[in-house]
């Protein structure tokens, strides 16, 4: 098995490609161990020395590091620990949890504003963040304001305002004339 490894706009991120489908459909975001018993896979990362996160996408998982920890002292301890895990045949997660969307359901007079703007994350934001390691999901929409969660190398990327600003929110104000600022969340 040979795993691939990118860097990331985000520093202390790296994405690695095991070469094979990590999850079906949607991503899995662990910000912390806590929670990480839901997948085999993340429970073995965070034994890592200096891991703070974990992220699985379809075909990648992106970790990131803590402050004043070292690549060249992680990155061969991660590699191991995603071979292992796809040697031993366990499943990526657990159970009943699936990944799903990713997007936060919503309920209103604005269903139809709402729907447009998790088309156009799907359609067009989603993909190129994927890219980078991460994901970025609807949380909700108040006042004209698009509030959105970062996940994966997304989250805490120095980038990521800029990206915002001026990627995402362009994009919705362009197309959906209700939007008028794209905010991040924090979950």
């Amino acid at each position: 098995m040979f795993i691939q490894t990118e860097s990331t706009p985000n520093p202390a991120t790296l994405k690695f490609l095991p070469g094979q489908t990590v999850l079906e459909a949607g991503t899995a975001d662990f910000p912390s161990a806590e929670g990480a018993d839901a997948s085999p896979l993340a429970e073995r990362i965070f034994r890592v020395h200096g891991v703070s996160g974990v992220f699985f996408g379809h075909d990648f998982v992106t970790v990131t590091k803590s402050e004043g920890a070292e690549w060249d002292h992680m990155k061969p301890a991660i590699l191991g620990a995603i071979m292992e895990h796809f040697q031993s045949g366990k499943p990526v997660m657990l159970g009943a949890a699936s990944a799903a969307s990713g997007h936060a359901e919503h309920t209103g007079e604005d269903g139809e504003i709402v729907s447009q703007i998790k088309e156009l994350l799907d359609t067009r934001v989603r993909p190129a963040v994927a890219q980078d390691g991460g994901d970025i999901t609807f949380h909700g929409f108040e006042r004209g304001v698009v509030y959105l969660h970062m996940q994966g190398a997304c989250a805490g990327c120095p980038s990521s305002t800029i990206t915002l600003k001026m990627g995402i929110e362009n994009l919705l104000r362009h197309y959906i004339p209700e939007v008028t600022e794209v905010r991040p969340v924090g979950v």
